[in-house]
């Protein structure tokens, strides 16, 4: 761990070390020995704070002449700048992190103190027992059956964030500032990571490689299972438990969900709240989710027979495009609206489960019970059908499903660049076949764990993007390739493929022009738009009268104020 800090970084955080350690017996003398062991507390975090801005991997914001701290994402990233804090200077180092960590407490203590009054109506102000804490496995709880009215939750989500792995760059400073104090929690050289709940393939690794991933969701889910069975026990009958998620995969929610429902609960509803900034490093050029979702659930009451799939298919779909065309009204747009119909789907499935399915489960011959996911797909396959109806602008247009997943694709993740298994998913609700077709049509290039939509002159080939082409199977490829056509010769040479091919004629062409330029970002920088295929379209418009061009969002620019996540 030292090789994370230069030579200078070192001296400074090791004497800091020593003086925290060195002034600890004037406060004890000083300080009842709850206050002291307080101080010293706050003061190892304070030094903690320091070193996530005086290592190596800290890095500087020219537009902002400041110092990025060593944590600006979840992972322990390669930096392509180095930034140094002087920590001699006064109101810089140790003064600053010592700030930080009290302008900390100060808003902790004001959000706890109006909740005071209204939980707490008949206890003193300074009653000793208002609040237990008690740091433990969230599966084993200390409380009576029945014991609590609420439950509020904020798992890990599934394999976002290794916070373990993580915590080791601050828990190895905290054993020495720190573990004096609260000897039981720094036992082990690092932190525990065999019983955290997340997905992490890593662990699996060695002992089946090959499958490793589908061993990490397992050890998820059965984590999470024991740890929602365990709220089930202390929540009363009517209690309510609240649970946070927030992931764009597919089957990270399957994996939740089926944890949820096999704890014993009901989804009773589920909301979209804004929780990421769409500069923030967690976000920029993902195509994440910026929504966190919130789940309220219920205990669940034992149904006298299973439910079968064939029943509630049509709940699901109604549930979908209800909450859909809900929260798009509320201004929930691209991958999080996907994502925000997932809670409603689970819902319909979570109050009757268990829920059969038509076919024969192989092993035991007997129906096989429904997965989540199931669920989830129709869901999306709702939201799609609807998204397209939107991105028409009301025009009636039947297209290809090649070009309906192009649509798609760009209104929901508003992005060049997206993760493979949503662009494989939202192919198959759509008919095609990410593998088969659209990467064989140039349509998209595999890169890694994501996809990467092809620029249409990359396109330009017989059959598919070819100007001098006299027909096209597909609707995008003709529409590609007059982008093509006018980068190479201009509007005119837009206008002679547009008469030779007959396409300025029909219908169902400018139809999807429209489509396009209300699907793909129109976002600008320093005045120039982001996307090729934007300046495109929006030059094309001159040659179709009835299509609508919007007008342009501000330009893209470097955030002013930091990021919020609901991790933090």
């Amino acid at each position: 761990w030292t090789r994370f800090f230069s030579s200078r970084q070192l001296l400074v955080m090791g004497t800091a070390v020593e003086e925290l350690r060195r002034i600890g017996p004037a406060m004890e003398e000083r300080l009842d020995p709850d206050r002291a062991a307080a101080v010293k507390a706050y003061l190892a975090i304070a030094l903690d704070k320091m070193a996530n801005f005086n290592a190596i991997l800290c890095r500087w914001q020219a537009s902002r002449t400041s110092i990025v701290g060593f944590f600006d994402r979840h992972d322990y990233s390669f930096k392509w700048s180095f930034g140094e804090m002087n920590i001699t200077v006064p109101k810089l180092g140790m003064d600053w992190t010592v700030s930080q960590v009290t302008d900390a407490y100060r808003g902790i203590s004001k959000l706890l103190d109006p909740s005071r009054h209204v939980l707490f109506p008949e206890r003193p102000a300074h009653a000793a027992d208002l609040v237990e804490i008690h740091n433990r496995d969230a599966a084993d709880l200390p409380l009576p059956d029945g014991s609590v009215q609420a439950v509020v939750m904020d798992p890990p989500y599934y394999d976002n964030v290794q916070y373990a792995e993580l915590s080791d760059f601050f828990y190895v400073w905290l054993k020495r500032t720190a573990g004096h104090i609260y000897p039981d929690l720094f036992t082990t050289n690092l932190t525990e990571k065999s019983t955290e709940a997340v997905a992490n393939p890593a662990r699996f690794a060695a002992l089946d490689k090959k499958n490793s991933r589908r061993l990490a969701q397992a050890d998820y889910q059965a984590k999470m299972t024991r740890i929602f069975a365990e709220a089930h026990r202390v929540l009363s009958d009517d209690g309510v438990m609240t649970v946070m998620f927030n992931h764009k995969k597919t089957e990270a929610w399957d994996t939740l969900g089926q944890s949820l429902i096999e704890g014993g609960f009901q989804i009773e509803s589920s909301w979209p709240v804004h929780t990421e900034s769409e500069h923030s490093l967690h976000q920029a050029k993902k195509a994440a989710s910026a929504s966190t979702i919130l789940l309220t659930c219920r205990k669940r009451e034992s149904p006298d027979e299973p439910a079968w799939w064939d029943d509630l298919a049509p709940l699901v779909r109604r549930a979908a495009r209800d909450s859909a065309e809900r929260f798009r009204a509320e201004g929930v747009v691209g991958v999080d609206l996907y994502i925000s119909t997932f809670g409603p789907a689970l819902s319909v499935i979570s109050r009757q489960w268990p829920v059969l399915t038509s076919e024969v489960d192989p092993e035991t011959g007997q129906p096989r019970r429904l997965r989540p996911e199931e669920a989830l797909e129709l869901a999306r396959r709702e939201v799609a059908e609807l998204r397209l109806r939107v991105i028409l602008s009301g025009r009636q247009a039947a297209f290809d499903p090649v070009t309906d997943w192009y649509l798609l694709a760009w209104d929901s993740f508003a992005a060049v660049e997206f993760p493979y298994d949503e662009a494989r998913k939202l192919a198959l609700a759509l008919g095609t076949n990410l593998d088969r077709d659209l990467r064989r049509l140039r349509l998209v290039t595999k890169k890694s764990s994501t996809v990467v939509l092809t620029d249409p002159a990359s396109r330009r080939r017989s059959g598919l993007a070819d100007p001098e082409s006299p027909s096209f199977e597909r609707l995008i490829d003709a529409a590609h390739a007059l982008m093509v056509a006018h980068r190479e010769d201009g509007i005119r040479g837009a206008e002679t493929f547009l008469r030779r091919t007959r396409l300025g004629e029909d219908s169902r062409f400018t139809a999807l022009l429209q489509a396009l330029i209300n699907a793909i970002p129109r976002t600008r920088i320093k005045g120039a738009f982001a996307r090729p295929e934007a300046k495109d379209l929006d030059s094309l418009a001159v040659l179709f009268p009835d299509l609508e061009v919007p007008g342009d969002p501000p330009s893209a620019l470097e955030p002013t104020q930091p990021s919020f996540n609901l991790d933090d």
